[in-house]
């Protein structure tokens, strides 16, 4: 295959693309290379249909650390494993940017795989591979409703900055990712140190406008490259069921939908379907595809629920459990629910509930991570989200992290983490874990929710409480009528256009969610779903802030203790002591933590008060400089023909000349002092190499 290149200004660097060099037996394959980091990306698609009733994409982000001339840290693996949550949350974006535009009735697999064959350590990958996964399918020969793109938002000194370096991006108060086609917005990722919706929208805009560019770039190789298409036999359903199925379940699905109890829904739809594939099969006992068309005819019936739910929204507001288009549901919350712990937040809307358990610990028990594109490094502020199978009435598999659980936990942490105060003035380690114990509908903006509770009652000095919320939306065929909807549950979450989710202080955002099942949604669409959604955030607050007004302003009793001593960063030797012998010692003694900053900050952990002060008189002893007029009673520990030597504290000595030994005059230390004599000395000196000359006198 003839190799093409074709390149690109954007964002102030060159985007390059290679198409026909590298993995030419997939659909669809380009090299793109933005700075000096470069994806592979591929577009593959299985030859045959399987069965099943939904549209089977994977999308896959494969970490290589040899892209940064790097050997995985660890001492036993080496080899890349599962993708780090980095990655698995890059290839979420991808996913959803590129499922929207795929027909939902396609059954054969396609797989879209970004490969990361070389890193800069300055330009993330992640963007670069979104491109190049729309560009793969847009040369392949897989169907594909593109092209897709997307931008990463930074913005320093009131300045809008596309791309971002890592560096440009820590200085940054925003880091929004918008993606979507020539028209539309369909996906959005974000996190901020408090912005106002205005100021998040602008962003938003400023992204879609800046990466139409590459929608035409890919426009213009694609109608190079031009490959046919392929046919695919898509799934159909014959119009004779269609009617079975709406004739059966007309006069009754409206009585399942519209009913303000989940379980009530649950158990209606489930009722019905039951009874309406017992009627199908009889009306096509004969039928040789029988089993084929009872799944059909489940299709049918979640297609009838959609579009029962869109015409009563759309054209009078109605929804199945009777609110108004901006209503929340009932809200209700609870702390200090659980014995021993740390701090606990209970919150509840509707039926969907979040208990979220905060644990305070040293320093020490920071989370090492190290990737591909992240050296070794530390984090201190953990959120862990766990969504079991009973929250959802079913059962199934206990344990283990999906993608979704990441992707939930990780919007959730994004959103809290700029209410955290400085280490400088908390330095614990925090971790939050919150369990779904019943969801129907945004569970992670109640996580959001029950972290901040949580944090409230552990006595975490936050900067400001965070409430979380998700939006919906419901458009017409041609996308021109649309009713947005607050606080979606239920079917309005299965069978809305939207699924958006905003979380903040009452002075504006920290985090931003957006996924679509449409084409996407303008900037008119998103300004109002902002505006709902600082309403409904506001009014949320307002109930968090009843349970709990402010941070307690003690920590629980069960909490650990933290003590901060300064000791000169050249002590820190001294301190730890060779092979870690004098830190140990302490720790040994006085069964507290210890943990060492390189510039000269000790922290000192134990939820006992009289060990805590025990290890700080020690470490004192260890590193503390004398000053001359200091006085100390010490032991003589060596003698020698010009003085004696004495310990002032432990591993310190100092040197008693023998014309300080006594206002008398003494011919020979030995006439005066015997080794273990406890003595009273001064210091009366401190030389330039930290000698210390003492005098009894």
């Amino acid at each position: 295959m003839e190799v093409k290149k074709y390149s690109l200004d954007f964002g102030g660097k060159t985007l390059s693309v290679e198409i026909g060099k590298l993995a030419n037996q997939a659909n669809g394959s380009c090299y793109v290379q933005y700075g000096d980091t470069g994806v592979l990306v591929t577009a593959t698609m299985a030859s045959k249909p399987k069965d099943g009733d939904y549209f089977p994409l994977s999308v896959d982000y494969e970490e290589k650390y040899y892209a940064a001339g790097k050997i995985k840290g660890s001492k036993w693996m080496k080899r890349e494993a599962r993708p780090s949550e980095e990655a698995i949350l890059s290839a979420r974006v991808i996913d959803r940017s590129l499922r929207p535009r795929f027909d939902q009735r396609v059954r054969n697999d396609v797989q879209v795989v970004a490969t990361i064959l070389a890193f800069d350590s300055i330009n993330d990958a992640d963007m670069p591979a979104l491109f190049g996964a729309s560009l793969a399918l847009m040369i392949s020969d897989i169907p594909f409703a593109g092209p897709v793109a997307g931008v990463r938002v930074g913005r320093k000194d009131g300045k809008f900055i596309f791309n971002p370096t890592y560096e440009e991006r820590n200085s940054s108060d925003l880091d929004v990712v918008v993606a979507g086609t020539a028209n539309k917005i369909n996906m959005l990722e974000a996190g901020a140190d408090v912005v106002s919706e205005k100021e998040m929208a602008e962003a938003i805009s400023a992204g879609f406008k800046e990466f139409q560019k590459l929608i035409d770039f890919q426009n213009k190789i694609a109608k190079e490259i031009n490959k046919p298409k392929r046919e695919l036999d898509l799934a159909k359903i014959d119009d004779s069921l269609i009617k079975i199925v709406r004739d059966f379940t007309g006069p009754r699905l409206e009585d399942v939908i519209y009913t303000k109890d989940k379980m009530k829904f649950v158990q209606g739809s489930h009722t019905l379907e039951k009874e309406l594939l017992e009627h199908v099969g009889g009306q096509l006992k004969d039928d040789p595809e029988l089993d084929k068309k009872l799944k059909q005819a489940i299709h049918i019936f979640e297609e009838e629920i959609n579009t029962i739910v869109h015409k009563n929204v759309l054209e009078s507001g109605k929804r199945p459990d009777g609110r108004k288009t901006d209503q929340l549901r009932e809200i209700w919350a609870e702390v200090g629910i659980l014995p021993n712990s740390h701090g606990v937040g209970l919150f509840n809307r509707g039926t969907t509930q979040a208990l979220t358990s905060l644990t305070l610990a040293a320093p020490g028990m920071e989370q090492w991570i190290e990737t591909m594109e992240i050296e070794l490094t530390k984090k201190r502020f953990m959120h862990h989200y766990v969504f079991p199978p009973f929250s959802v009435g079913e059962t199934g598999r206990i344990g283990g992290t999906g993608r979704r659980d990441i992707g939930h936990g990780n919007l959730a942490e994004k959103a809290v983490k700029p209410l955290i105060p400085d280490k400088e003035k908390f330095p614990y380690t925090i971790r939050l874990v919150s369990e779904i114990l019943s969801s129907n509908g945004s569970s992670s903006m109640a996580s959001v929710c029950g972290s901040t509770l949580a944090l409230m009652d552990g006595g975490v000095p936050i900067k400001s409480p965070a409430a979380g919320i998700a939006m919906g939306l419901m458009t017409d065929d041609k996308g021109e009528k649309y009713e947005v909807l607050t606080d979606i549950q239920g079917p309005e979450d299965h069978h809305g256009d939207m699924d958006l989710k905003v979380a903040g202080t009452k002075d504006g955002i920290t985090a931003m969610q957006m996924d679509v099942k449409v084409e996407g949604i303008n900037e008119e669409m998103l300004a109002k779903a902002l505006e709902q959604a600082k309403k409904a955030r506001l009014e949320i607050l307002d109930v968090m802030l009843k349970t709990i007004s402010e941070p307690r302003k003690e920590l629980a009793p069960s909490a650990p203790k933290i003590q901060i001593i300064k000791i000169n960063p050249e002590k820190i030797g001294a301190l730890i002591g060779p092979g870690g012998k004098m830190i140990n010692e302490i720790i040994d003694e006085t069964k507290v933590e210890i943990d060492i900053e390189e510039d000269g900050m000790v922290f000192i952990t134990s939820t006992n008060g009289g060990n805590m002060e025990k290890a700080i008189q020690l470490i004192n002893q260890v590193t503390y400089e004398p000053k001359p007029g200091d006085e100390f009673d010490g032991e003589v520990v060596k003698i020698m023909d010009f003085g004696a030597f004495v310990e002032i504290m432990p591993g310190k000595d100092g040197m008693v000349h023998v014309s300080e030994i006594s206002k008398e005059h003494v011919k020979h230390p030995s006439d005066v002092l015997k080794v273990g004599q406890v003595v009273h000395v001064t210091v009366k000196k401190v030389d330039e190499y930290g000698r210390i000359n003492l005098s009894m006198k």
